[in-house]
């Protein structure tokens, strides 16, 4: 099963109450922050709810490992490290992305993991111009496919 990286894109004043829930749900609570879900319906459904304020795609392995290592945060907003999931998960890093890579694992199977990832704005700004228009039609919001990868990385 592929994992898929979503990325909030608006902030939060002027939005339908059904959005700023669907947000809540998924835990993108802030611009700029990200989360990894399973490709399953429910979570498809949502994304459908937010497409017009988030950009998503199917993240690869690579980009997960560094998105754990770099911006993984424990409770405290203390960073995420190799030493804290060998104690909680007896297992490396390395090893526990790929086991969630592959749908063996979860990140709630670390305890005190937050489930989603602050962001910074991606460096050199965004790609494309157009807030108002999908990634398909030149703008920024909406499905990306395997560029996913390379905003994550513009934003790590």
């Amino acid at each position: 099963m592929t994992q898929i990286a979503v990325i909030r894109i608006a902030g939060k004043s002027g939005l339908k109450k059904g959005i700023k829930d669907t947000f809540k749900m998924i835990k993108l609570y802030k611009k700029y922050s990200c989360v990894i879900i399973p490709n399953t319906k429910p979570f498809l459904g949502m994304i459908q709810k937010i497409q017009n304020y988030a950009t998503w795609g199917e993240i690869d392995e690579p980009t997960l490992q560094l998105l754990l290592k770099k911006r993984g945060k424990i409770i405290g907003k203390k960073p995420l490290t190799d030493e804290y999931i060998k104690l909680k998960a007896n297992t490396s890093l390395e090893q526990f992305a790929t086991l969630f890579y592959n749908g063996k694992k979860r990140l709630s199977d670390i305890p005190g993991l937050k489930l989603f990832f602050r962001l910074k704005p991606p460096a050199g700004g965004f790609e494309r111009k157009g807030t108002k228009k999908p990634f398909s039609l030149g703008g920024v919001w909406g499905y990306r496919k395997e560029k996913i990868n390379e905003l994550i990385k513009k934003m790590i």
